[in-house]
């Protein structure tokens, strides 16, 4: 089913047997396939492609907040499109959970490409899919691995917003926390690390990190873990009286923009923006600070384990055959 991981115009590198065998084991992945919409929707790729790339001319950071957006959906309920559903009377929107209200976006840009995907080819690909082919689009545009996406998913027609309030990883979760809620899922220390990779591009809100620079574990101090130099920097954006809450800050402060392995280089330099991210490496006896290091001086390695952590995430209980529905609307459940 998963033939390769791309590196641009790299040649094609085998995931390896324990990824394939993972695929197998999240119920229902079996039945996705990376050529699932060759005869019913052929320009799939080529019609997502096209609107991100002209949704990424007016905002820079739509292809992570994209990525993004595919994993906050399948922390609920698995990948069925759920965050995209708005209120109405039969559903309480996962968009408003704590996680998720005034912070995950892309919504529109979604919209668009259902619409497009519409017009070519009605009724065919689902939310959910589109989630799943927008991050990948999204991660390659920005310099990242390219990978065949495994496709087939439908689309849910429930919400959940106390599972998004509760299930989804916290930018202030300790390393055991992040452990605890990615096993949940069936994900480990090596798909933990390398979606956390994502973090090397996008931006956050002070409100993320303001804790970290004045008043970390209630101590009235920094987090002790922060580089000075980048606490500094951070001070400077997030000041600790009268500053803008809501102000966006770089999450790797190097190249902000482009998908690379500089998040990991920064976590070495304690550049880490989140408490989430630093974790990873400076939690005491952290299981995940090798791959840290190995992913570090090794970008090839970070990218095939990266576009296989988005494989295995992508397989998170997928609806597929007879279940749930393709919506007309990513917004709304079909005939509400």
């Amino acid at each position: 089913m998963v033939r390769g991981v791309h590196y641009g115009g790299a040649c094609a590198v085998l995931l390896a047997a324990a990824v394939a065998l993972g695929l197998g084991a999240r119920g229902g992945a079996a039945q996705l396939d990376d050529k699932f919409y060759d005869r019913s929707c052929p320009g799939v790729h080529k019609i997502v492609r096209r609107v991100l790339r002209e949704a990424h001319k007016a905002d820079v950071r739509i292809y992570a907040s994209l990525t993004r957006l595919h994993f906050h959906d399948c922390f609920v309920q698995g990948c069925d499109g759920s965050i995209l559903l708005d209120n109405s009377t039969s559903i309480v929107s996962e968009k408003y959970a704590k996680p998720n209200n005034n912070s995950v976006r892309g919504f529109t840009v979604v919209d668009d490409v259902k619409a497009a995907l519409e017009k070519a080819c009605p009724g065919v690909v689902s939310c959910a899919d589109i989630l799943t082919i927008a991050a990948e689009v999204s991660v390659e545009l920005s310099g990242g691995p390219r990978w065949r996406v495994p496709l087939g998913r439908r689309d849910g027609t429930t919400a959940n917003l106390t599972a998004a309030n509760s299930l989804l990883p916290s930018p202030r979760n300790n390393l055991t926390m992040l452990q605890r809620k990615f096993a949940a899922v069936g994900l480990g220390d090596i798909d933990l690390v390398a979606l956390s990779g994502a973090h090397t591009f996008g931006r956050a809100h002070c409100q993320f990190v303001t804790d970290r620079l004045y008043n970390f574990s209630k101590t009235g101090m920094p987090d002790p873990t922060l580089d000075g130099g980048y606490r500094a920097l951070l001070a400077g954006s997030c000041p600790r009286r009268h500053g803008n809450r809501s102000a966006l800050n770089d999450l790797d402060p190097t190249t902000p923009d482009a998908f690379d392995k500089n998040y990991f280089t920064n976590l070495q330099g304690n550049r880490g923006f989140l408490q989430s991210d630093q974790e990873l490496l400076a939690a005491p006896g952290a299981t995940t600070a090798a791959i840290v290091g190995q992913f570090a001086s090794d970008e090839k390695a970070f990218f095939r384990s990266f576009a296989a952590a988005m494989i295995n995430m992508g397989n998170i209980k997928p609806l597929t055959g007879g279940q749930g529905e393709v919506r007309r609307n990513c917004r709304r459940v079909n005939g509400s």
